[in-house]
């Protein structure tokens, strides 16, 4: 009889430990934690800014250069294994992915954020703030943050399915580390990808309720409140808390995915509804200037602004950075284990341009129409003298026909992104608690569903969207040193496989060449005799005669008893 799983001890109780207390700090002394987290917006995120900025560009130059590079036909799995998905299965399993609450909640507040309140530095006519809001907010959403889970995703998937190892993250550090990973250093490593993975987890699930409250007050049910907003992560918390009970995985997966379909038809409903033409014309343009400018982007720190560019890009940028090495270790193993017998270049480009391609169409449309409707009838789409973050897609809404519905169906999208997100991050969170086991306790992925639920409460109190923002960056911090250990790891372990199949290309083409040479010396040599008669050349009736003469296996004659 099977006996039933349990979680490591070294790796489950002091994370779920570290985040318990955290909670109850925030709980119970929330003045003094919301004072701590003004202290390390301002201090902490203030000295690692740059530090962020360098590494995640440096793993946009990683993903790429592995995509592009010699190792790319490396199989994530047996060589002779095919995908595990059809590539239109596999593509629409990373669009899931790349879809989110994040998306719903900035698809229009994010672009009009940047066009409001500009960069510090980007100045111009409305047109060229607008079109400096949309490369902004393609250069948070695009390669840089799936080049994150390009990292992740490539080490576990190359230890999983190449190396047959665990679901876990210390797996990926074993070709650095070696047997360390089974010790201490191998729980810390998966301690703190729990710890950073509930965290984001939670960020999101904060953002999906600011967002939920607010449509609710737009559709006049109930005032927006923190005590509805603790309301709706408790309830919401409840409902992922059952679907993980119950075991509907069938049921999460057809829910989820009817999801996709009505985030695709509230999109088409925006564009179709909204400025079409302007809307085609605004992605495309949009997207070429993205493509020209994204180096400039990508290393601009603002460091001439002083303090208000700091304290923009604490905001924004440095926050996506680290919102997304926070969620890396719960995307990266989920296409992980969606892409196995893909090669390292299939992954590594369907993981970029996919999902990018995704994003740019949802921000283009839901961000594109916000700022048309905010240059066209100017105040619009603002709440006083400033954007809304949490209310700018149900102002758009109302610019449109049919805007209840589509607020309504809004709604609907975060509630179940909020489920399927809190479902599925639970039981990776618990894998990894569990050694990598693919059948963790029902108890302890409920105790994850609710920690992560309780997470959200707590950074809620402590202050709203900057605690949100702040936590996803500085939970981000340990696990980038791992981030950065894996593009070591998965470097040198590519590199070791590669010469090793160099070597036996070599051997084989060495084999082939040795009989080639040895066949043609052998036919020399015998040619050259026969031409000086020492060796007859047999012919067809010498050949025929020797058969006629040589006993068979029935005897002279070939009759079965005929006597030898």
């Amino acid at each position: 009889m099977n006996r039933p799983a349990r979680p490591t001890p070294a790796v489950f109780y002091p994370a779920a430990g570290a985040i318990a207390v955290f909670v109850v700090i925030a709980v119970v002394a929330t003045d003094a934690m919301s004072r701590v987290v003004t202290t390390l917006q301002s201090e902490v995120i203030g000295v690692f800014g740059w530090y962020y900025v360098l590494i995640v560009a440096g793993f946009v130059v990683f993903a790429i250069w592995m995509g592009l590079s010699r190792y790319g036909d490396i199989v994530l799995g047996p060589d002779d294994e095919e995908a595990a998905f059809r590539l239109p299965v596999w593509f629409s399993m990373l669009f899931a992915t790349g879809m989110g609450i994040g998306l719903v909640y900035f698809g229009v507040a994010e672009p009009l954020s940047h066009f409001v309140s500009p960069k510090p530095g980007v100045t111009g006519d409305e047109p060229s703030l607008a079109q400096a809001a949309m490369g902004q907010t393609y250069l948070h959403w695009g390669f840089h943050a799936w080049a994150i889970y390009v990292v992740v995703g490539l080490a576990v998937a190359y230890a999983v399915h190449r190396k047959g190892r665990p679901v876990s993250i210390r797996w990926a550090l074993e070709p650095l580390l070696g047997d360390r990973v089974k010790g201490w250093l191998g729980n810390l490593i998966d301690v703190v990808a729990i710890v950073g993975t509930v965290f984001g987890v939670a960020t999101s699930l904060g953002l999906g309720v600011l967002q939920i409250s607010a449509g609710l007050g737009y559709l006049d049910v109930v005032e927006p409140s923190l005590g509805l907003q603790i309301g709706l992560i408790a309830a919401i918390t409840a409902i992922a808390a059952i679907s993980v009970a119950s075991g509907l995985e069938r049921g999460i997966k057809w829910l989820s995915n009817g999801n996709m379909v009505l985030a695709a038809v509230l999109a088409a409903a925006v564009l179709v509804l909204g400025p079409t033409l302007f809307l085609l014309r605004e992605w495309v343009q949009s997207f070429g200037y993205y493509f020209n400018n994204v180096v400039r982007l990508t290393f601009d720190t603002l460091a001439f602004r002083g303090e208000e560019g700091l304290a923009w890009e604490s905001g924004w940028t440095i926050f996506y950075w680290g919102w997304w090495i926070s969620w890396a270790p719960f995307v990266g193993v989920f296409i992980a284990r969606i892409s196995r017998g893909r090669s390292v270049r299939e992954f590594v480009l369907g993981t970029l341009v996919v999902p990018m391609l995704v994003t740019t169409v949802w921000f283009g449309v839901f961000g594109g129409a916000g700022l048309h409707q905010e240059m066209t009838r100017p105040g619009s789409m603002l709440d006083g003298d400033a954007v809304n973050t949490d209310t700018a897609m149900f102002q758009l809404f109302d610019a449109l026909p049919g805007g209840s519905v589509m607020a309504v169906v809004a709604i609907v999208l975060v509630v179940v992104f909020f489920v399927t997100s809190s479902d599925s991050g639970s039981f990776v969170v618990d894998m990894l608690a569990n050694g990598g086991n693919p059948n963790p306790p029902l108890w302890s992925r409920l105790s994850w569903a609710i920690l992560e639920g309780l997470v959200a409460i707590a950074l809620l109190l402590a202050g709203g969207l900057q605690a949100l923002q702040t936590a996803a960056i500085l939970i981000a911090l340990p696990f980038s040193v791992v981030m950065i250990a894996m593009c070591a790891a998965t470097l040198r372990a590519l590199g070791d496989e590669h010469r090793a199949i160099l070597r036996a290309e070599r051997r084989a083409a060495r084999r082939e060449l040795e009989e080639r040479v040895a066949s043609r010396v052998t036919e020399s040599v015998t040619e050259s005799l026969a031409a000086q008669g020492a060796v007859p050349v047999p012919g067809p009736e010498d050949g025929a005669a020797e058969a006629s003469r040589r006993p068979g296996r029935f005897g002279r004659r070939g009759r079965p008893g005929s006597p030898g």
